[in-house]
């Protein structure tokens, strides 16, 4: 039996069941799904699933994560509700692209791990696989395995192997809708022009999965705990002097009260100089490589190249910034003497982070 799988909270429960429905059945994993965005979330979701079928004994095929023909079917159907014609289109692309492989490889029976999602309509998806499997000459399995308190039993097995557990379907589309729902920031999309491993993104659970991976494998006690942290990020940053744009850098955690400020240098502490307005504060290139003991060559550099997001934040320290300011922080190659415009996009927020610990 082909098993078309969509992540590992709900693949690691239903295998397990078919397993136990299905003895004399070998069961196949199919990992296709070009509608996960943006990839990093992709490779994130397949890295977990290839942890549950290394934990159940069951063979994987990753398929073709062919997002521009999946993004072309979805032409027209971007603001669709969640299960609505969108997610149809979606499940019979899906399904099809399924079907079809198992055909490929004879299988006489193919099914998906889509059945056990709470937010997805059991009917709807039965309706798409059925279709399909008559298209291709073999059965559509369809168990509802939700009932009696199967979704239970799934989180329960899921906290239990410590899956990776995402908070939304997949699509861009849908992440936007329930982000503007829960008036949150849709942080999955934002990556920095300097590539720096922001907190809670998609790269930071990479880089922890991944250790965590080679932690199981060295048989190393550990364990994942969650934490609640005051969240930043950055959209855009512009310096400009006498209306001139000059390279800044704005260190992690820089805030305006709105998004605009402007005004001059008004008196200096060491090495921290003060503007006269907003609580805007300004480095020099030459302080901050002291001060981090970097040896970057110019600001632009800097703006490309970052240490570490972590590093940063120390740096704010040493500054003698207290852990509760927020000030925007810009670091320039030399202190401004005349007018000073800053645009400042970003935003501050509660969330929640998993943390890796090695017992």
């Amino acid at each position: 039996m082909l098993v078309h799988i969509c992540c590992s909270v709900d693949s690691h429960y239903f295998l397990q069941k078919l397993q136990t429905e299905y003895p004399e059945e070998k069961l196949t994993g199919f990992f296709y799904d070009p509608n996960i965005h943006p990839y990093s979330e992709y490779y994130l979701r397949l890295l977990d699933v290839k942890r549950s079928c290394k934990m159940l004994d069951i063979d994987l095929i990753e398929g073709e994560y062919d997002v521009e023909n999946w993004l072309e079917a979805m032409r027209g159907l971007e603001h669709e509700p969640e299960k609505g014609s969108r997610c149809s289109v979606c499940f019979d692309r899906r399904f099809e692209i399924s079907a079809k492989k198992a055909s490929e490889l004879g299988e006489k029976m193919f099914t998906s791990t889509l059945l056990t999602s709470p937010k997805k309509s059991l009917k709807q998806l039965q309706v798409a696989g059925d279709a399909l499997g008559e298209k291709y000459g073999i059965a559509f399995i369809a168990p509802d395995y939700r009932k009696a308190s199967g979704t239970q039993e799934q989180n329960i097995l899921a906290k239990e192997d410590s899956l990776y557990r995402q908070d939304y379907c997949g699509c861009m589309f849908g992440l936007n809708i329930q982000r503007d729902q829960q008036e949150k920031l849709a942080d999955e999309l934002f990556v920095p022009v300097s590539g720096q491993v922001q907190p809670e993104s998609i790269e930071e659970r990479i880089e922890m999965y991944e250790k965590r991976w080679k932690l199981e494998e060295e048989e190393i006690p550990h364990k994942i705990i969650k934490q609640r942290f005051l969240n930043w990020r950055l959209t855009m940053g512009l310096l400009r002097v006498r209306k001139e744009v000059v390279p800044a850098h704005f260190l992690p955690y820089s805030t305006l009260k709105g998004e605009y400020s402007r005004g001059k240098i008004d008196y200096s502490i060491e090495s921290v100089h003060h503007m006269n307005r907003d609580e805007v504060k300004f480095i020099t290139l030459a302080d901050y490589n002291r001060l981090a003991h970097t040896n970057y060559q110019s600001v632009t550099e800097l703006i490309f190249n970052p240490p570490l997001f972590e590093k940063e934040v120390e740096l704010r320290a040493k500054l003698g910034i207290t852990p509760y300011d927020l000030s925007a922080i810009l670091v320039v190659e030399e202190i401004p003497a005349n007018k000073i415009e800053i645009l400042c996009q970003s935003k501050t927020y509660s969330d929640v982070k998993e943390v890796l610990i090695e017992l």
